[in-house]
């Protein structure tokens, strides 16, 4: 190569470089927009469902569909300005995986499909018109775990009634969490038992480890897992924690039970973000986001590990048993 090829070959490299920190659409490959809160190591456990997803749908990143991820770090008031940024490169849909990130993106465009995936009613919100005739351009799907809350302490009482106070494991950095918190400790007083606040974020994953201690420490006979992105990230260690410093946990992700936590109340997330996945396929094959019903969970599964409770030392009651839609022996 010549001097004057070499120089040519930097100026174009020079020219490009911007363009390689995110994956550019091909013509003719859809083009998505994924707007969240967090980043990879706190969110990225959602993220990655959703491509499960996608793949069993035929979806390929970076080969026949092109994801464009912005992560809003611990700023939702990032979300309106990377909405806009978004609808700037006129993606095919955008995903919001939250209410704040859902409203950013309607607020950016009326006519991009949004397909949301939240937890909360996006009727109260101001997302939609009504799970059924959703209107507009925004459409998906939404869970109210608040509803399973006070669920989640009963059943763990009711599984374990010598616990006379529970812990409450969840991220500071989680917007509904002091909310969820709130609700938690509610219900925990109408049972009869004290709650105790453990925090763990993404900052370390020994932070996990280090609230399992401290739990242990503090005495607490029981603990509530909430339903956190983070969290789902760190499935096989909060179980191997919980087993280890022998705690009865419940969790709002059916993952928790099938790695060895002693029960779940709720859903698998990974099923739940191939409904996500779905809605996606359907918008890019041209149906309107006002002809797609809003849906929600169509069962709220219980699920109980019978050799974790073994191990615990557990006699779960029959009248649980039989409640279960799930008995992992």
């Amino acid at each position: 190569m010549t001097r004057r090829q070499l120089l040519a070959a930097l100026a174009v490299a020079l020219v490009l470089r911007p363009l390689r920190g995110r994956a550019q659409p091909s013509a003719g490959v859809p083009h998505i927009g994924y707007l969240s809160l967090g980043s990879p190591r706190s969110n990225g456990a959602f993220l990655d469902a959703f491509k499960d997803g996608l793949r069993e749908l035929g979806y390929a990143d970076g080969r026949n569909i092109v994801i464009d991820v912005r992560w809003a770090g611990d700023s939702p008031a990032e979300l309106p300005r990377l909405a806009a940024s978004l609808v700037k490169d006129r993606p095919n849909a955008i995903i919001g995986t939250c209410i704040p990130s859902t409203r950013a993106a309607k607020g950016a465009t009326q006519t991009i499909p949004v397909v949301m995936s939240v937890d909360g009613d996006p009727v109260a919100a101001g997302l939609i018109a009504s799970l059924a005739r959703p209107g507009g351009n925004v459409t998906g799907t939404s869970t109210l775990f608040e509803e399973l809350i006070p669920k989640w302490v009963e059943l763990l009482t009711t599984a374990a009634p010598r616990v006379r106070n529970v812990a409450l494991l969840h991220n500071p950095a989680d917007l509904v969490d002091p909310f969820y918190a709130a609700q938690v400790g509610r219900a925990a007083k109408r049972v009869g038992v004290d709650m105790s606040q453990f925090e763990a974020d993404a900052a370390e994953a020994e932070n996990v480890d280090r609230a399992f201690a401290a739990m242990k420490d503090r005495g607490v006979g029981g603990v509530v897992v909430l339903t956190e992105a983070f969290f789902a990230a760190e499935v096989e260690r909060i179980v191997a924690l919980a087993n280890r410093y022998q705690l009865p946990s419940i969790y709002g992700f059916r993952e928790f039970a099938s790695a060895g936590g002693l029960m779940s109340y709720g859903v698998s997330f990974r099923d739940y973000y191939k409904g996500v996945a779905r809605y996606v396929d359907a918008v890019l094959k041209g149906t309107r986001p006002a002809d797609l019903p809003v849906e929600q969970p169509r069962r709220i599964e219980l699920v109980v590990n019978l050799n974790t409770a073994k191990a615990l030392g557990l006699a779960i009651p029959q009248a649980l048993l039989l409640r279960a839609d799930e008995v992992i022996q």
